[in-house]
């Protein structure tokens, strides 16, 4: 288990990407196998603009990492964090380290983005997609991205973990972002018994129903118990009567625009139904 924390605190960035890349090309191939649903749409011209939002969340991510390698070194000189202070065995100390960073990390901030009005803004454009794919599962406004750095830097300097165990986190959560988002069809006997411990594809799409209360529900990024512990877990079984997008930015204009979408957190506010 250490040799594991070791290969991730020297991963270099071009393997990452390709690991990224990778997730992405694997499960758009499977969507064409084992589709959930059958959309009628340009996938090339859909995944254009979701992929430009991916491109955006790794610069940002590259730009500020050294916000994360800040709050590692603090720890690592001072001897702080929760993580340092347990003196857990390896492999406890990753399987703690990656709830808490989940926790911290995603789950949070997650829940905060649907409701603090303002941060909601900027993530109406994750929810805006009517086409839910594996190209969905970074398409964050730039200004999210920034929050979402932010978090995960907060959790890293309260629980001081290695800096091979926060990259280990950030790899595992791209996979779970491309898995929970691809459109394909799981076993739901499967999908159900999974998700009463991980993020899995059927209830994570309940999030991206367009109407309250579904949206405000099912927060978890890797870990859904999470969403059991705090009492916003929802199960759909009938996935048919799901609806992809968000009701306040139904107009192709509005969705599927990319200047649109980054100015969307800075045009007038509308209440979804149900209200914020």
């Amino acid at each position: 288990m250490q040799e594991l924390l070791t290969y991730f605190d020297t991963i270099p960035t071009p393997v990452r990407t390709l690991l990224l890349v990778s997730g992405i090309v694997f499960f758009l191939i499977l969507e064409s196998v084992v589709p959930l649903f059958r959309f009628d749409y340009k996938k090339g011209k859909h995944a254009t603009v979701n992929i430009t939002f991916t491109l955006i969340t790794l610069v940002v991510n590259l730009i500020g990492a050294g916000l994360i390698v800040a709050a590692v070194h603090y720890n690592e000189t001072h001897g702080t964090g929760i993580l340092r202070m347990l003196e857990l065995p390896v492999w406890l100390y990753i399987v703690v380290g990656l709830v808490l960073l989940d926790l911290i990390g995603a789950w949070l901030i997650h829940w905060l983005e649907h409701k603090v009005r303002w941060m909601w803004r900027f993530h109406i454009i994750h929810h805006s997609d009517i086409y839910i794919d594996v190209t969905s599962g970074l398409r964050h406004h730039p200004g999210e991205n920034i929050l979402r750095l932010l978090f995960t830097s907060l959790a890293v300097f309260i629980l001081g973990p290695s800096f091979g165990l926060v990259m280990l986190y950030q790899t595992i959560s791209a996979f779970f972002a491309h898995l929970t988002h691809a459109n394909i069809k799981m076993p739901l006997v499967v999908d159900y018994a999974l998700s009463f411990i991980f993020v899995t594809p059927h209830f994570h799409k309940v999030h991206h129903h367009y109407v309250l209360p579904y949206t405000d529900t099912n927060y978890g990024n890797i870990f859904s118990f999470w969403d059991h512990l705090f009492g916003t877990a929802v199960y759909e079984k009938d996935l048919d009567s799901l609806v992809y997008g968000i009701d306040t930015h139904f107009k192709t204009e509005e969705h599927s625009s990319l200047k649109n979408l980054l100015l969307i957190p800075f045009q007038p506010y509308r209440h979804p139904v149900g209200r914020k």
